[in-house]
């Protein structure tokens, strides 16, 4: 191009602007993100956290786990003040590079004022000349064309007008690039230099980079665990589909991440040939004889009576077994949430027809199991008030005496004189401190709604229909409980009294109406109605037209209720938003109705309603997904003292079917309940129409005790038929539906004997 040229650096100006740009683009970020900030720990804050001798070697040990942080600290704040103090070096020579190039002014220069006459131009030039000329002492030849070039710009009739004309004597000049590298790398001399450092940068270091990242990266998983790991865990849940919780143990004990060959921090002492066979002994139902691979290895056996240790609190040799504990105990939190979305994968992968056996509802309970017995050092037949500090067994054997006391919400409600009493073995100090741990444990208000969402009437299921249930999980401090004289109901799921229930008689399957069950450790409260509990009159009358003559009574009366209440209250839905503080009441909930009868009954105004409570509805799931999209892991601390990190209260929610054993919805981790979360679960209906019961299980995999389930009845109703008139609709060549239903029988089971009435 012409007017125009490229040409090294040869001065380093470009090279300065470019050093300075790349340099401010990684030291803003980096001084942000990675300068050492020393938190303030407020005094406040240390003295609600528990003092007991636990908690306070749990500190000493977190405090210890980095030794070199101090060394750490000061080496990055040392690398950020450099890095500062080299951007400000650049910036000064930039800005003196920008002076030189924007300060030609020939007036000052000659040190004359711009109204002098040429005979004082002339004058002060050659009194100028005469100190800066090369051939002199004092001359500078870099000055001296300076000068030149001013005294030319003022005297010479064609400069003068460049120079006012473009701001430079010479006139207009070429445009000039200047290449932001030094003209020493293309120098002959240094080629072989820079080839070589070239081809060592980006053709053995960058490449060895990414490949040694992508070798470690294709090891783990999302969750950083080992694929060897979760292959191993598809095989066992697999091989066993009914899981017990000690088999379970002994898979997790497997996990290569214990294995040195795949984990270079898994530390092998000699001292372990003497030490690990020792604690052995003192397990029992260890099976540490077991002949299966990989749980005969030796790593294996190692980290399972570690984990027996933990969790009967048996204490370890500092130097030696005890940091193998912390190191096992570390991990298990994340590895356990593998094996829970394993089992789930082997579910679906079930009812696909991928693979022939479906592990069952006990199978992920047990895994899930795992969890706060991990976290909290205790067996799950142990009594949960031992999560709390400074409690024995002796304590709990006198409560038991006295008071009956078997879990954390009965000793919560109980007045203080009565606590008082029955730790009076415990100083004024621990007592204080066991009730401060106890108060700031989680109190969860469970409640639950059913509807159909993409159909017209939400409160009608059909067969096949997509079920959606809105789990409203409320959490609220231990200490809300404090004096309460109510004597509570043991909470916790008992997956074997469930079962029993489920298989009653047909009296409670005749109708879809919830019997209304008083939570763990709620107040009875007065008027309280939970979601998706009632069912609009023309329904209840339906389910009455239905039901055998056992239930006939119990349907009528339900069906009066019902009416009684509709007629006060409006449609069932305002209702459940109108009683969304009492939800914590319901231990039950259905979606029921005729279809039919429904359409036939509405009116123009119950249509507005309906379409703005939808709106509302939509608008309350969209606020929901927005919060959803930066989803926090910060929930509140858990009191862990046998943990060696500090944990945060995570929870799973899911619906699954006890009476088939089997799971409907994926299990969903709740990682962010600080004060109110709502979930919202979904599953399809079963195809054939009758009354089904299913449960919605909550589980902490924090805390032993804190479970909860609530019963889900469905009356799944016969889905409408299609106009088989429609011109894009042939249901001619379809298979016989006789056909798809007994093949398909088994899907869900039914509380209801006679399924052909229900028709």
């Amino acid at each position: 191009m012409a007017g125009q040229k490229f040409q090294y650096d040869e001065s380093g100006g470009t090279f300065y602007y470019f050093v300075l740009s790349f340099l401010a683009l990684i030291l803003i970020p980096t001084t942000i993100y990675y300068w050492p900030r020393k938190k303030k720990e407020d005094p406040g804050k240390s003295k609600e956290e528990c003092q007991c001798a636990d908690c306070l070697k749990k500190k000493r040990i977190l405090a210890n786990a980095e030794p070199y942080r101090a060394l750490k600290s000061w080496t990055i704040k040392l690398t950020i003040v450099l890095g500062w103090a080299l951007l400000l070096f650049l910036t000064y020579r930039v800005s003196q590079f920008d002076y030189e190039m924007a300060s030609f002014d020939p007036f000052e220069i000659l040190g004359v004022p711009p109204s002098s006459s040429q005979a004082e131009i002339k004058k002060a030039y050659y009194r100028l000349s005469k100190v800066l000329h090369p051939d002199k002492e004092t001359g500078d030849e870099k000055s001296f064309m300076m000068l030149s070039k001013a005294y030319q710009a003022l005297t010479d009739e064609v400069a003068k007008e460049n120079y006012e004309k473009y701001g430079n004597p010479d006139g207009p000049g070429a445009m000039s690039f200047g290449i932001a590298l030094p003209s020493w790398i293309v120098e002959k001399e240094n080629s072989v230099w820079v080839l070589g450092l070239y081809g060592l940068v980006f053709m053995v270091a960058m490449p060895s980079a990414v490949g040694v990242w992508w070798y470690r990266s294709i090891r783990f998983s999302g969750d950083k665990v080992l694929l060897d790991t979760t292959q191993m865990y598809f095989y066992f849940i697999h091989k066993t589909p009914h899981m017990l919780l000690k088999r379970a143990l002994m898979v997790l004990a497997a996990s290569l991440e214990f294995d040195k060959r795949h984990n270079s921090q898994v530390q092998e002492r000699q001292s372990d040939n003497d030490e690990v066979p020792a604690l052995i002994r003192q397990l029992p139902n260890l099976n540490e004889k077991c002949k299966e691979h990989p749980l005969c290895r030796m790593y294996s056996i190692k980290a399972r009576a570690i984990l027996h240790a933990h969790l009967s609190r048996i204490p370890l040799n500092p130097e030696t077994l005890e940091r193998d504990r912390q190191f096992v105990v570390k991990k298990c939190p994340y590895l356990v949430q593998e094996m829970v979305s394993c089992v789930h994968q082997l579910v679906m992968m079930a009812y696909a027809r991928r693979v022939p056996r479906l592990p069952s509802i006990e199978t992920i309970e047990n895994c899930m199991k795992m969890s706060p017995m991990i976290i909290q050092g205790l067996w799950e037949f142990k009594s949960p008030l031992l999560q709390l500090p400074h409690l024995t067994e002796d304590h709990l054997y006198f409560m038991n005496k006295k008071r009956h006391v078997k879990n954390l919400q009965q000793f919560a409600q109980l007045k203080p004189e009565e606590s008082r009493t029955l730790l009076k073995n415990l100083t004024d100090f621990e007592y204080e401190n066991t009730m401060k741990v106890l108060g700031k444990m989680p109190l969860i208000d469970f409640s639950i709604r059913c509807e159909v969402i993409d159909d017209e009437n939400t409160n009608v299921v059909t067969a096949g229909a997509i079920v959606t249930v809105t789990v409203t999980l409320e959490r609220k401090d231990m200490k809300t409980l404090f004096g309460d004289t109510k004597a509570p109901e043991k909470q916790g799921i008992n997956d074997d009294a469930n079962e029993e229930a489920a298989g009653d008689d047909d009296d409670a399957a005749a109708t879809a109406v919830p019997a209304k069950k008083t939570s763990a450790w709620a107040k009875p409260r007065k008027g309280g109605k939970g979601k998706g509990g009632k069912k609009p009159a023309q329904n209840q009358k339906n389910n009455q037209k239905k039901a055998p003559p056992k239930a006939t009574a119990a349907a009528a009366a339900a069906t009066a209720a019902a009416s009684e209440d509709q007629t006060a209250t409006g449609n069932s839905d305002a209702e459940s938003d109108a009683g969304g503080a009492d939800n914590s009441d319901i231990e039950s909930a259905a979606c029921s109705g005729s279809e039919d009868e429904e359409k036939g009954n509405k009116n123009h105004s119950s249509l507005d309603d309906d379409d703005d409570e939808e709106w509302e509805r939509l608008q309350a799931k969209l606020n929901k997904r927005e919060r959803l999209e930066g989803k926090s892991r910060l929930s509140h601390t858990v009191h862990c003292p046998f943990f060696p990190e500090e944990k945060q209260e995570y929870w799973w929610t899911y619906i699954c079917d006890r009476k088939s054993r089997t799971l409907l919805t994926a299990p969903y981790h709740v990682t962010n309940l600080v004060e109110k979360e709502e979930i919202q679960l979904k599953f399809t209906a079963p195809r054939w129409p009758g009354v089904y019961t299913f449960t919605v299980c909550l589980r902490s995999d924090s805390y032993l005790g804190m479970d909860q389930q609530q019963e889900l009845k469905l009356d799944v109703q016969k889905a409408p038929v299609p106009p088989t008139d429609h011109p894009q609709w042939d249901l001619s060549e379809s298979e016989p539906e006789h056909n798809d239903q007994q093949e398909n029988l088994s899907d869900y089971t039914t509380d209801t004997s006679d399924e052909e009435d229900s028709d």
